[in-house]
């Protein structure tokens, strides 16, 4: 009698810890309801209004792009002194407004940097820590106020500083708008290149901690990325980026990565319930309009539905 007493006694403990555990899990599982879409980079006319928005995701819209450059033909870095560079006809601060108004599930964030700029490679080209991050802090305060915008987004993949240097300029310039209530959110968008993979490890190394979300593109791996490749990417960035939010990503131009045509839903959904999707994000709205926006509805509808 006493040892049967005993081996329920232990199995309603193993029974309590398995219990316990899978719910420490589920805390620890990432929130996998985002979606978030690149916007205005190509100047085709896109509008925030064209895009499907399912009011069962967290949407965010990411303009594309501001950056330190001037805006003459002939464009030089600033120093952090921001100027928007997305189609401002279609996508300005009252349209930032009104589609805020219109879904309260929707955020607008802006992003910096990008590929390129003036027909050249934009690099990220600062003077000094201090004098960049006080201009950047100066002028990303004011356009982020002027368009009602939410958080930022670090899209730099050109450097002309180290990553030390890169690492306390974004770190310091995220640390204070958060500080000082401008943004709510930041996010990274690094990619599989040593040098850009350096400049961003370094920048998590020391403010992971401000960092909400990585949108890692996952795109810029080779075209024709299987399922069980982009899955093995998806677990070696997760670990690089240890602890973040990781969102897959696939790109609508039809560039590079695990296309939808080849899986790329069916490793968002393996990923998914394995609790380990941070969400998806698309490159870009301003490609997907032709097709209408296809695959945009169909990664909100998989975020959307039960684990």
């Amino acid at each position: 009698m006493g040892f049967s007493k005993l081996f329920i006694a232990l199995l309603m403990l193993q029974v309590l810890l398995a219990v316990a555990s899978s719910t420490q899990e589920n805390i620890n599982a990432p929130k996998s309801d985002l979606f978030r879409e690149y916007i205005g980079a190509e100047f085709n006319g896109v509008k925030f209004t064209d895009l499907p928005i399912n009011p069962n995701v967290e949407f965010h819209y990411l303009l594309a792009f501001a950056i330190d450059y001037t805006t003459s033909s002939s464009s030089s870095p600033t120093d952090g002194k921001f100027n928007v560079f997305w189609d401002t006809d279609n996508l300005s601060p009252s349209q930032v407004s009104s589609i805020k108004s219109q879904h309260s599930n929707v955020k607008v964030g802006l992003s910096l940097g990008g590929d390129s700029v003036g027909g050249g490679s934009c690099y990220f080209s600062p003077s000094s820590v201090d004098s960049w991050v006080s201009n950047a802090v100066s002028s990303l305060t004011k356009i982020i106020q002027e368009y009602n915008l939410d958080g930022i987004d670090i899209d730099y993949e050109h450097f002309h500083a180290d990553p030390d240097t890169f690492a306390e300029c974004i770190g310091k310039l995220v640390t204070t708008l958060k500080n000082n209530g401008v943004i709510s959110f930041a996010s990274i968008a690094p990619f599989d290149d040593d040098e850009v993979q350096s400049h961003y490890l370094a920048l998590w190394k020391n403010y992971a901690h401000v960092i909400d979300y990585v949108n890692f593109q996952f795109y810029a791996y080779d075209q024709g990325t299987t399922i069980s490749q982009f899955i093995k990417y998806f677990q070696t960035q997760s670990s690089n980026y240890k602890g973040g939010n990781i969102l897959a990503s696939m790109s609508t131009d039809g560039s590079g990565g695990l296309s939808p045509e080849n899986g790329f839903f069916t490793a968002c959904n393996r990923l998914k319930s394995q609790g380990k999707l941070g969400g998806i994000f698309v490159w870009s709205a301003d490609d997907s309009k032709a097709s209408g926006f296809r695959y945009e509805k169909q990664s909100q509808a998989l975020l959307a539905a039960p684990r």
